[in-house]
């Protein structure tokens, strides 16, 4: 079981200062997800944690910064660098974005062994291209093993449109080979993830690794990207990539897919379907090296910095359109109660009394749910109980 986030700010400071308890032989895997606003990258986060530590929510840009999770599974551990989704400096002013928001991605990308491209193929206006701010990332940094991961097929109806998403996102070539399909009717009819066919590579059959959808080579991420050094895009592997001002736009105006990716991966993010196979892939993908946490760790963030997210992420769930981006939120209380339970109280501040009372609601139904469902959340990443009131005010 994944451990609890400590409560108490001191707590966590310490033991994200504790040196790692390496084991003899130690491994590690730094993840970067990326993607468009809304695919799913904290909720994929979360799952492969265990515990929820990323606030998720439909309204884009939930994830306001770089925040990291940590795995640790036996000699192995896995970091999870959960960015805000790709955007660009027109609609970061628009949701008034900090500029962390356009940085905090690339910078991801140059401390990641592995990126994992997430796509909502429930979209059906953007699922049949790779955005340009993420073929951009990809272009910036083609040194770096990448993986494509279509998530919420649950939610897609006909199911063959899968294999033409992904033809059409990888240009039809996966680990350097061309794709395949077979029909596999005699699949578990109780999974909703899994495709009525299954995409191979013709490969060795001894090369098969058991765990992966694709069957991919056990060493391939050790082996990089499988592209040439002269093709690296403005300058990436020197560490020094600033962010996409290196590109052309016409370079890729015309282009849909990345035809690097090593493997592909789909699943139902939402429902934990096949996530468990995916963490597998990403377990044997890990190289020799010093763990960077102690095995304690599940996050980098402050309980507070948690319970603020997941708080917001509330509000951006029950107010309508940009309503919730102007509420600011005060922590006034944050205290260990009589029987161990955890008394958080924080105030709303938000711009104008309609948006007040919106945000109580008749009755003060809104508000009560809000601190209903985010105390819930809480519970479960602390493991205590919580006691969390909510207070209202214009500013």
């Amino acid at each position: 079981h994944p451990p609890p986030v400590a409560t108490d700010k001191e707590e966590q400071k310490r033991l994200l200062e504790n040196r790692p308890d390496q084991p003899q032989n130690p491994k590690v895997l730094r993840i970067a997800i990326i993607g468009a606003p809304n695919a799913g990258k904290s909720t994929l986060s979360n799952q492969l944690l265990g515990r929820k530590v990323f606030p998720v929510s439909k309204k884009v840009h939930t994830t306001r910064c770089k925040a990291q999770g940590v795995i640790t599974h036996k000699d192995t551990q896995l970091i999870i660098l959960d960015t805000p989704g790709l955007t660009n400096p027109l609609k970061a002013k628009r949701h008034n974005l900090e500029e962390a928001m356009l940085t905090d991605p690339w910078d991801s990308m140059k401390h990641a062994d592995l990126v994992l491209v997430l796509v909502d193929v429930s979209d059906h206006w953007t699922r049949n291209s790779l955005s340009k701010e993420v073929l951009k990332c990809l272009s910036q940094f083609p040194h770096i093993p990448s993986v494509l991961v279509l998530n919420k097929v649950d939610i897609l109806k006909k199911k063959f449109l899968l294999l033409e998403i992904a033809t059409d996102l990888t240009e039809g070539i996966v680990n350097g080979r061309k794709l395949e399909v077979k029909s596999t009717l005699k699949q578990d009819s109780r999974s909703s993830a899994k495709p009525p066919f299954h995409i191979t590579r013709a490969s060795p059959p001894e090369s098969k690794v058991q765990g992966s959808p694709f069957g991919q080579e056990r060493n391939q991420a050790q082996e990089g990207s499988g592209l040439d050094k002269s093709s690296d895009v403005g300058g990436a592997g020197t560490g020094e990539a600033q962010g996409p001002k290196h590109h052309e736009p016409e370079n890729l105006k015309d282009v849909k897919g990345w035809p690097h990716f090593q493997e592909i991966f789909m699943l139902a993010a939402l429902r934990g379907e096949e996530v468990d196979t995916l963490k597998r892939y990403l377990l044997m993908q890990a190289k020799p090296g010093p763990w960077e946490f102690h095995s304690d760790v599940l996050t980098n963030q402050s309980p507070q910095e948690i319970c603020d997210n997941i708080i917001r992420e509330k509000v951006l769930e029950y107010l309508p359109l940009e309503v919730p981006y102007g509420v600011t939120q005060v922590t006034e209380v944050w205290e260990e109660g009589e029987c161990g339970e955890l008394l958080i109280v924080q105030s709303l501040l938000v711009p104008r009394e309609s948006h007040k009372r919106m945000l109580i609601g008749r009755g003060g139904k809104v508000i009560s749910r809000i601190a209903q469902e985010a105390g819930q959340d809480l519970m479960n990443t602390f493991l205590c109980e919580v006691c969390l009131k909510l207070k209202v005010e214009v500013k």
